[in-house]
């Protein structure tokens, strides 16, 4: 039989205590501890979003976050501005409703649409752009480090010759910056890697209206292609990500890699959103997904793997596109939507909200900045906008942005 000597086991006791001790001492030191605090009403901010390396925290219903330390420390929150911090301690957001207007690349580089936009930011209360980085058909319009944009021909035309320096230039104005990324309609990326694209129940690869291809969003090795503009976009300094063509084409009859049903589709659009938040959790970057009008109304994902109740989950914000031309039925009690611009959106984002739950702020709509084409033909003018940005703002979203392809905007309905 083996003897223990007297004493032995609480000396041992005694070591793992004292480690156990040193160990939680030496944890506690490598974590940074603070509150976050409304800079206007000095309340705290339940909720915020802390970024620490590749992870996100919320900070608790004091305000306070305890997170890993690192280089730099990111914070955002729903309605305010996102900062970055080399300590803790008390930490202050401003508040921040964004009030944008599209801008295509051609016409954020354009010397005569871009002042305009400019002086609008300057003389009304708009304080905020969304440009097109990657755009309609698959080009990258600025000079981009990947080497599958480089191969495949999306990079014919380079009109951002230093997207950082572009990005500071706005951000030194006071401009809140949101770069637009289309997701899964890529022509480039299509006829150079096939087996990604969407196909016909023939095996052909579908193209749509306007004879561009679809990139299968249940094609998981594509979606590292697409993430990779959005981090170079977030390196350039853009406050926000914004996903447009997020789903998948509305078409019947479709084939892709997996099952095409709702499940399947509305469950593999949430798991790409998942991803490219993961992804882009190191850069503090608010993210967005653009969807249908409709989808906020519909049961269903319209075909196209969008439901409010799943996006709701892996975005800061949802941006609804609420053109009253685009509702082409219009909603219950409103058959003319051009004649009912409030409620159109009103009645769209409070039917949203029912089925996301949480804050008005999740949202911020797409509001119509163009001549009706599908009703009578009616300039959107002043009346119009206002219509719309006073029903945005009776239902409390994050602000809103105004859609004009050919980005001609005037101060028609904006406040000064």
């Amino acid at each position: 039989m083996i003897g223990i000597k007297k004493g032995s086991i609480s000396r041992t006791a005694r070591y793992i205590i004292v480690m156990f001790i040193v160990s939680l001492t030496m944890a506690y030191a490598s974590m940074t501890s603070g509150v976050v605090y409304d800079q206007k009403t000095f309340k705290p901010i339940v909720g915020a979003i802390v970024t620490s390396g590749n992870k996100e925290y919320r900070t608790d219903k004091n305000g306070a976050f305890h997170v890993p330390t690192v280089e730099k420390i990111g914070i955002r929150a729903l309605g305010y501005e996102r900062k970055f911090y080399t300590s803790g301690g008390n930490i202050y957001l401003n508040p921040l409703i964004p009030k944008a207007l599209y801008l295509s690349s051609f016409g954020a580089t354009n010397g005569k649409i871009m002042g305009n936009a400019k002086r609008l930011i300057r003389t009304t209360e708009l304080n905020a752009v969304v440009i097109d980085i990657k755009m309609d058909r698959g080009q990258i319009a600025y000079k981009t480090s990947n080497p599958i944009a480089n191969k495949i021909g999306a990079q014919n035309i380079i009109l951002f010759k230093d997207l950082k320096q572009y990005v500071a230039e706005l951000k030194k104005e006071g401009i809140y910056t949101i770069a637009r990324i289309v997701s899964f309609k890529d022509t480039p990326f299509v006829t150079a890697h096939p087996q990604f694209g969407v196909k016909n129940s023939n095996g052909t690869l579908f193209k749509d209206k306007e004879k561009l291809y679809w990139i299968d969003p249940s094609q998981k090795r594509a979606w590292e292609y697409i993430v990779a503009i959005a981090k170079e976009s977030a390196q350039a300094g853009f406050d926000e990500i914004q996903f447009d063509y997020v789903r998948f084409p509305d078409r019947q009859g479709l084939v892709f890699s997996i099952k095409n049903n709702q499940q399947e589709r509305s469950k593999t659009i949430g798991e790409f959103l998942k991803y490219a938040r993961t992804q882009l959790t190191p850069y503090n970057v608010f993210i967005t997904a653009d969807i249908f009008g409709y989808v906020c109304w519909n049961e269903g994902d319209l075909g196209i793997g969008q439901r409010v109740d799943e996006i709701a989950k892996h975005v800061d914000y949802i941006a609804p596109m609420l053109y009253p031309s685009g509702f082409s039925t219009g909603i219950p009690g409103h058959r003319n939507p051009v004649a009912a611009n409030y409620a159109i959106v009103k009645k769209t984002l409070d039917k949203s909200l029912e089925k996301s739950g949480g804050s008005p702020l999740i949202y911020r709509p797409w509001l119509q900045a163009f001549r009706d084409y599908a009703f009578d033909r009616r300039n959107y003018g002043d009346k119009e906008i206002r219509e719309q940005i006073r029903a945005s703002k009776d239902f409390g979203s994050s602000g809103w942005m105004l859609w004009n392809p050919r980005n001609v905007y005037s101060s028609a309905g904006l406040s000064r």
